[in-house]
């Protein structure tokens, strides 16, 4: 189900709710706004309703964490290892209510919420309903907690967007502000939820925006960090993970880390294929089932967790016991295995949750057990199993989400320490590498496809090859006219070109352009002794270097036929000329058959 602008939903009234309704007048008053909108320009309001989406969405990650930490310990308690009865139930039923309510209720909540995010940015004009951030809350909360294993970073993320989508029809900015400020409000979710503003960050400018500019970059940045002194607030300044210390005691100790960027890509392959083709199958399936896929899912969970109840739930003290080396080599392996299967289940039947925590939970687990075997089969390297851990986290991160920058920023920043770098940037590139040969599209855009969305794929815009101007541009078949040369001496000069257009080379280095017909014309009204610069005053071609972007000349090019390619060093020399129709040639010889 999709609501776009025309949809009749789009204008039921779902806002924000707030206690109260004067703040908001205040408010609307302080920044000049009227019943018909803002009067101010809204570029002096982005800054402070960053902070203001922060805020907001700092509080309902809290309230969100809070939830499902006490529905977990509700209905499974609080003990390592839950009466099997209750293994076995609590996920079951926890799927059943969660089917019932996204299918009666909520139905906009199956998924992570990234693509749905991307959605509201690029088809619906940053349109989230109020709605869908209940139902996520909800349904989200009761699955976490319930324990099937899916995380709570990618909810918040759509929940953050959410409020930034309801706040912005509040204040009634403009429909451009209102496309960007969902991204704010995802940012400030992500930040929240993770404790990480700079991998939040990074994470929306890199996978959902695709781009940035310095104003949008400035409101993101402060809606993360505003959010996470928020959630910091209530929750305290711990980070997620207790991260033990680290030294690379031994150059060799680096094989180890290649070892486990080979093994981590291919883990990241099997949890790709197994989500996407388990999810196809199962919507593929009648309508009326959807109410009992993420019970069947849960009843599957319940079965592993009696045995291995770690994979249940988000597993953020299962990582921090595997990072401090509390699980042999031989346990990190099965729960690894195990929870790419859970994850598998629990997403594929359409229970809304994210895909961050269990990414981390499996690349800790095969993190650690590579760290495991290196210890045991080579003692003399005295590599931390914690370490890999760790960096197995990012190596996950990096192969299955497709996210390199945020994967190797976000361990840089929950480990406080640059030393790492080096095994996190050579883990995370061979995992990447790895999952980008064998799986050509990016799971998010495998998603999309799937529910028929047409969102632009960050991954192959990054991958796009850039043209320049110097893969557009001619040589110079008429050399240029000289601006202090008479009409009548440019008319001889150009007496046996057929062209009808030619570059004219100012005296004080700039470029100008004139016809023939122009020349004949004022040669004719008695003016051929006068210099043609003289006549070209107010006439100026913009000029571009080889090294340019096609992009930036094209919004160069305006009405003349042609600009002067120029070297930077030496705007003087002119290595050729560039047409509209060398661009459309050029990116038409680009673009695939």
């Amino acid at each position: 189900m999709s609501i776009g602008m025309d949809s009749p939903q789009f204008n039921e009234g779902l806002e924000l709710p707030v206690p109260n309704r004067s703040f908001w007048t205040r408010l609307k008053s302080r920044i000049g706004a009227t019943p018909s909108g803002l009067t101010m320009p809204e570029n002096q309001l982005f800054l402070l309703l960053a902070v203001i989406i922060g805020i907001f969405s700092g509080l309902t990650v809290v309230c969100f964490r809070i939830a499902f930490e006490w529905i977990h310990l509700l209905l499974l308690g609080s003990a390592l290892k839950p009466p099997p009865a209750r293994v076995l139930a609590v996920p079951a039923l926890a799927g059943l209510v969660v089917a019932f309510l996204v299918r009666r209720f909520f139905p906009l909540v199956r998924g992570s919420g990234v693509n749905q995010t991307k959605a509201a940015l690029y088809i619906y004009d940053g349109y989230i309903p109020f709605q869908t951030v209940i139902g996520k809350f909800l349904t989200c909360a009761l699955a976490i907690g319930g324990g099937h294993s899916l995380g709570p970073e990618d909810p918040s993320l759509q929940m953050g967007a959410g409020l930034a989508s309801a706040l912005g029809r509040q204040l009634r900015l403009s429909r451009d502000k209102i496309r960007l400020i969902a991204p704010i409000g995802a940012a400030a979710g992500l930040a929240a939820a993770f404790n990480s503003p700079i991998a939040a960050v990074l994470y929306v400018i890199e996978e959902v925006i695709g781009t940035w500019s310095a104003g949008v970059l400035g409101a993101i940045v402060l809606s993360a960090v505003s959010s996470v002194v928020v959630a910091r607030w209530f929750l305290g300044g711990e980070p997620l993970f207790r991260i033990p210390t680290y030294q690379l005691a031994h150059p060799a100790e680096l094989i180890g880390y290649a070892v486990l960027g080979l093994i981590g890509g291919l883990a990241s392959l099997l949890l790709v294929k197994l989500v996407a083709s388990s999810r196809t199958r199962l919507r593929s399936l009648p309508g009326w089932t959807q109410y009992f896929q993420p019970a069947a899912a849960g009843l599957l969970i319940g079965v592993i967790g009696l045995w291995l109840p770690q994979v249940m739930g988000a597993g953020y003290e299962s990582i921090d016991q595997a990072m401090h080396g509390q699980y042999d080599w031989q346990l990190l392996a099965l729960l690894g295995v195990f929870k790419i299967l859970a994850t598998g289940l629990s997403f594929a039947s359409g229970t809304p949750g994210g895909l961050f925590a269990p990414t981390l939970f499996i690349g800790a687990m095969i993190g650690g057990t590579v760290g495991a075997w290196e210890g045991h089969f080579f003692p003399a390297l005295t590599g931390s199993v914690g370490m890999y851990a760790l960096v197995g986290m990012g190596t996950l991160f990096a192969g299955f989400l497709r996210a390199p920058m945020t994967s190797v920023f976000m361990i840089l920043e929950v480990s406080g320490s640059y030393s790492i770098v080096l095994p996190v940037m050579i883990s995370n590139t061979l995992a990447y590498l790895i999952s980008r040969h064998y799986q050509k599209v990016p799971l998010m855009d495998l998603l999309s496809r799937q529910d028929g969305l047409g969102l632009p794929s960050m991954e192959e815009l990054r991958e796009k090859p850039v043209l320049r101007v110097e893969d557009a541009m001619r040589p110079v078949s008429d050399p240029p006219l000289s601006g202090g040369d008479s009409i009548t001496d440019c008319l001889k000069q150009i007496e046996n070109s057929p062209s009808d257009f030619f570059l004219v080379m100012r005296g004080d280095g700039t470029w100008s352009g004139i016809t023939r017909k122009a020349l004949e014309r004022w040669e004719s009204d008695g003016n051929g002794a006068l210099q043609v610069e003289s006549l070209l005053s107010s006439v100026r071609l913009e000029r571009v270097h080889p090294d340019e972007s096609l992009d930036a000349a094209l919004r160069q090019i305006t009405d003349s036929p042609l600009l002067p390619v120029v070297a930077r060093t030496d705007p003087a020399r002119l290595h050729g000329v560039l047409s509209l129709a060398d661009i459309l040639a050029a990116y038409k010889k680009s673009s695939p058959l």
